[in-house]
């Protein structure tokens, strides 16, 4: 794990990433909600941490979530003109509240 660490700040691309919160609004319209709140446990790793915290890499063809401990992709977004691809394989869980009251 230190390893790959030390290989993401050593990634040239790291200064042209965003953290989670800069694609919040991405975030709600496949979610239907706000997500940068929202803890989830990275598969990789079990750390838990806030959406908001990952490291987002947005300049390729989609958005790419990774963790901030393990730096491993937690979750893949692809736009296309006929559907959205979501791909969470790499979280164990997230956690997302209900309103009160329901």
């Amino acid at each position: 794990m230190e390893e790959r660490i030390a290989m993401m700040r050593d990634d040239p691309a790291v200064d042209l990433t965003v953290d989670g919160s800069g694609v919040g609004g991405l975030l709600a319209s496949v979610f239907g909600g706000e997500m940068t709140a929202t803890p989830g446990q990275c598969a990789h790793c079990n750390t838990v941490s806030i959406v908001g915290t990952m490291r987002a890499y947005t300049r390729g063809p989609g958005v790419v979530l990774r963790c901030p401990a393990c730096a491993e992709v937690v979750i893949r977004i692809v736009e296309t003109p006929t559907a959205t691809i979501v791909d969470v394989r790499g979280v164990s869980y997230l956690r997302i509240e209900r309103a009160a009251g329901r």
